[in-house]
């Protein structure tokens, strides 16, 4: 192998081990924000599973529209 080829192999090699590092950050920051946003869905339902037990058993029907 001919040292241009092999320095233009290491060359490629450097870029792409630092796109894979970028990468990485990205996927890791990602799965946090996932993590986060799944803890504050579940915040949500709990909140709505207890505060909708008292609302569940009324009934659409009986509230009135608005513009009466």
């Amino acid at each position: 192998m001919t040292e241009k080829r092999l320095n233009d192999l290491e060359i490629r090699f450097s870029f792409q081990d630092d796109f894979v590092s970028q990468l990485n950050e990205v996927v890791t920051r990602q799965g946090l924000i996932i993590e986060r946003l799944e803890r504050e869905i579940l915040d949500l339902k709990r909140s709505a599973n207890s505060d909708g037990s008292l609302a569940s058993s009324r009934s659409l029907s009986d509230d009135k529209p608005p513009h009466y």
